[in-house]
């Protein structure tokens, strides 16, 4: 057994390094489409499940989630051209030439379980994106920024920024379905994402051939650090997920869907009722591999503290309140190492 160090305490997870090939309905399959209407019972039904989901996995597909297809297919068509520039071009937009962790984050530079050597993935990232004049720079807090782009690559910007926006209202509709499924009125969460912090990316996971050290893999077990993540898997599969008797379950890609999982933060908030999962990539399939996560949190100075309904005798309060920024800004600090050797 190994043990993970996470942003909400060390958890356990089984060492080897394949997955049990499982039917996808082990992962809940979601039908979103009431939450993008105006019939409160039906978002009701769309909340249930949620619930059972967030409960039992920590992780579900959502269909019909109203983000256009040629949004997606346009995003991951960009990335290839820019992974395959060469190094010390990738470099010019490292992510240190940020104040928002956005830009390029090369082989092994990232490290979300500190106990392995490196994760195996190149990655862009996003974050928000405001103009140069919003009063929020200003503040200094490092969440948010202006996003750097690599040059004379109008088209690679021009598609993630597409994608970001029509995913950021997605995010929107997932915060009011899962305050329902929190017994809360479905806009509770609103004042709190008036501006809200996210991260945007996408990442190229190399193929792994021939013996596989388990402390270098695509990406190692971690749990998500936000509110909850919209990940868009292309046609490789490489995504594994922890389950609640330590086995490792596939979650392959499902075409017109994306995978939604709980972080660390919405994790607090129910105080552990939804399960911050651990999961991981291993990329074995011979081809490379791209996916985008979308990792969407709420306004920086937010405070995250264990909500009422979800304290019990049999559950009491596991968590103190924290700032959602801080406790982002924490966490990339223990995982880029850009981050831990310069001053």
């Amino acid at each position: 057994m190994e043990l993970v160090e996470t942003g909400n305490g060390i958890r356990k997870a089984a060492a080897e390094l394949s997955a049990r090939e499982v039917p996808f309905h082990e992962i809940p399959v979601i039908d979103f489409g009431p939450m993008l209407g105006g019939d409160l019972s039906a978002k009701q039904q769309v909340a249930h499940a949620l619930r059972e989901a967030a409960i039992k996995v920590g992780f579900f597909y959502i269909r019909n989630h109203g983000v256009p297809e040629a949004i997606i297919k346009a995003m991951f068509d960009v990335g290839p051209a820019f992974f395959a520039l060469p190094l010390d071009e990738k470099m010019k937009v490292h992510v240190k030439c940020s104040t928002n962790n956005s830009g390029y984050t090369p082989l092994l530079e990232e490290n979300v379980n500190p106990k392995a050597k490196g994760d195996l993935h190149e990655a862009y990232d996003i974050a928000a994106e405001l103009s140069r004049d919003d009063p929020a720079l200003a503040e200094g807090k490092g969440l948010y920024g202006v996003n750097i782009w690599p040059e004379d690559m109008p088209e690679f910007r021009k598609a993630m920024l597409d994608y970001h926006f029509e995913v950021l209202k997605l995010g929107r509709r997932l915060f009011r379905a899962f305050a329902l499924a929190l017994g809360q009125a479905e806009g509770f969460f609103e004042p709190m994402i008036t501006k809200p912090t996210c991260a945007q990316r996408i990442i190229y996971y190399p193929p792994q051939e021939g013996p596989i050290d388990e402390d270098l893999i695509g990406i190692g077990a971690h749990s998500d650090y936000e509110c909850f993540t919209i990940l868009a898997q292309h046609e490789v599969p490489a995504l594994q997920v922890l389950n609640a008797a330590g086995e490792w379950i596939a979650a392959p890609p499902i075409p017109g869907t994306f995978v939604i999982n709980i972080g660390d933060q919405m994790a607090r908030w129910s105080n552990d009722l939804f399960a911050s999962t651990l999961h991981r990539a291993i990329n074995t399939t011979g081809q490379a591999r791209y996916s985008a996560p979308f990792f969407l949190g709420t306004n920086y100075d937010t405070v995250i503290d264990v909500l009422p309904g979800c304290v019990t005798p049999e559950r009491p309060r596991r968590y103190e309140p924290v700032i959602a920024g801080d406790y982002v800004q924490s966490r990339f600090d223990a995982t880029y190492g850009y981050r831990q050797t310069e001053a």
